[in-house]
């Protein structure tokens, strides 16, 4: 059974949050109010966008695999493996 950990819960609370405002907004840029119960995928695909978190994880992703292919002496391939004493 895997652990959730405290930051966890706190990086979901956000990409939450992030997706609550751009729902906001979309609804917002289409018109539409919150009672008119419009499928977000329906507003997103009215006005061509594609979902933020997904927009998100693909670029962390990609970043990563940038670190990744770093060689090792690099810092921010250093920083990987960095531990934090005292926590």
């Amino acid at each position: 059974m895997s652990q959730v950990h405290e930051n966890d819960i706190k990086y979901v609370d956000s990409e939450l949050a992030l997706l609550m405002a751009e729902m906001g907004m979309v609804r917002q840029m289409c018109g539409v109010e919150l009672s008119d119960k419009v499928a977000c995928e329906e507003l997103r695909d009215r006005l061509g966008l594609e979902d933020v978190v997904k927009v998100l994880q693909r670029n962390r992703l990609r970043w990563f695999g940038h670190v990744l292919r770093k060689d090792d002496s690099e810092w921010v391939k250093k920083c990987m493996d960095f531990v934090v004493e005292g926590c």
